[in-house]
């Protein structure tokens, strides 16, 4: 699985947003998650070794817990594909004002015929 395949799902893309701030141990995820969507710590679980095998997140054992952080190369493939899709988007939005611009003008000479 690929990292955006990884945060389609809203489980998974929340535990990367608590995992924004540091790393944090795989009983403190369950724990948000778990209250925020309403899934066991099994689920859970489950959603953090689908981030893991897809390279979204690291795990290291801490003693009797594993704590979780984010890969930075996973926010450089997201933050790569948003300036691709941005870049599109930049340039229809710029026809899209030309276009309103042009209507406006178009509107205020007939307005004033």
């Amino acid at each position: 699985m690929q990292v955006m395949d990884a945060l389609g799902d809203p489980v998974r893309r929340r535990l990367v947003e608590l995992l924004a701030d540091g790393e944090r141990s795989a009983g403190q995820l369950a724990t948000a998650v778990g209250a925020e969507f309403g899934i066991s710590q099994p689920a859970a679980s489950r959603h953090l070794r689908v981030l893991r095998e897809a390279g979204v997140v690291d795990s290291v054992p801490q003693g009797a817990v594993r704590l979780y952080s984010v890969r930075p190369e996973a926010v450089d493939e997201v933050e790569a594909w948003a300036r691709r899709v941005r870049r599109f988007w930049d340039g229809h939005l710029d026809a899209l004002e030309t276009e309103i611009a042009r209507g406006a003008r178009m509107r205020r000479r007939h307005d004033d015929d």
